[in-house]
């Protein structure tokens, strides 16, 4: 049950209420936003709730037991803080946000009505629909390892113990030229072989993607060209000269952390558990096999 401030329930037992929706968002990186459908903007709790974004919210669906409740949340792209290439670069992903009832005469009377994080974000064109998930989400993650042949370190965390740092799995670069948000040829990376980095993880050091990471899907060299292909797109402008960090790739084979990071003896995954072939074979008499 939740425990409403003196004064916004003196106010909603009024019957003459003027109350309005807060949305606070913190992203991965630790950037905080604030909106309100409220047409000024509201300020409570060390951030400014934007007016300006013209967000509007379906009912909230509380049900029982541990399924995850959810509502969404719907607006067009027209803050100056709620930009286009930011949802396309995914930095909203898995955001938590906190959804407040507030008076907007008297912030200070307001509500948490609810805590979660953004889930999927539809876009068209300059509008967006976000899912907001309640905690009970988390419930429904995978926990513990799985029996499976593949590692399941990432690379160079502490069960792995891969120095990234390593001249020999770290490169520096910069954008020579790009075809899209994904699509990038870049100096530096010379002395490394094709596909190296491939599987790695890419972070802009410089120009608007700045301190954005972003997976490698492919990592190819043509001669004296050298090309880097990006799962998701990178915040744009991109622009020549834009510098960036890379860190080489693993397939999480265990043939790759043999021969390419020599670190069979913490490889994570289970080589050599059988497969349905192993369930399927059939025994001959005087084969030895069954």
């Amino acid at each position: 049950m939740k425990q409403l401030h003196p004064g916004l329930a003196a106010h909603i037992a009024s019957g003459a209420t003027m109350l309005c929706w807060c949305w606070r968002l913190t992203r991965r990186d630790g950037v905080r936003q604030g909106f309100t459908d409220h047409d000024r903007d509201i300020v409570f709790g060390d951030t400014v709730f934007e007016a300006a974004a013209g967000m509007t919210a379906s009912e909230i669906r509380d049900s029982a037991g541990l399924s995850v409740d959810n509502l969404e949340v719907t607006s067009a792209v027209t803050s100056e803080r709620l930009a286009e290439a930011d949802l396309a670069a995914g930095l909203y992903d898995n955001a938590a946000i906190e959804i407040f009832r507030v008076n907007w005469s008297a912030p200070e009377q307001r509500v948490l009505m609810r805590r979660g994080n953004l889930g999927e974000v539809r876009r068209a064109g300059q509008a967006f629909t976000a899912e907001v998930r309640g905690l009970a989400h988390t419930l429904q993650e995978t926990r513990g390892r799985l029996f499976q042949y593949a590692c399941d370190a990432d690379l160079g965390d502490r069960r792995c113990g891969v120095d990234l740092t390593s001249a020999k799995f770290f490169g520096l670069g910069a954008l020579v030229s790009v075809a899209s948000p994904r699509r990038l040829t870049v100096s530096g990376l010379g002395n490394f072989a094709s596909g190296w980095f491939t599987h790695g993880l890419l972070t802009f050091t410089s120009g608007a993607a700045e301190g954005q990471s972003v997976e490698v899907k492919q990592h190819a060299v043509a001669g004296n060209t050298v090309s880097i292909e990006l799962w998701s797109a990178a915040r744009l402008p991109l622009m020549s000269g834009q510098t960036f960090a890379v860190t080489a790739g693993c397939d999480k084979a265990v043939g790759t952390c043999a021969a390419k990071f020599s670190n069979v003896a913490n490889f994570r995954g289970f080589p050599h558990m059988p497969g349905n072939d192993f369930l399927t074979v059939v025994s001959r008499p005087g084969s030895g096999k069954r």
